[in-house]
């Protein structure tokens, strides 16, 4: 399943996916994976993201 809250709220940051993955220690490629759905990221990689995007996890990752 596509994660597109994680898409959007990087992109409401004007933040790129390199400079997202340079925020959050992982390649450009991982944030692509996960955006599209192709990898399931970590729960230390997930919290991470919500630290970066202001986000909490339920906001990013909880599927309706």
């Amino acid at each position: 399943m596509k994660n597109l809250k994680l898409k959007a709220a990087r992109a409401g940051m004007d933040l790129s996916q390199q400079e997202l993955a340079d925020k959050v220690g992982v390649s450009r490629q991982t944030i692509s994976a996960i955006e599209k759905g192709d990898y399931n990221p970590t729960i230390n990689l997930c919290i991470a993201l919500c630290k970066v995007l202001g986000k909490t996890l339920d906001e990013l990752f909880w599927e309706e």
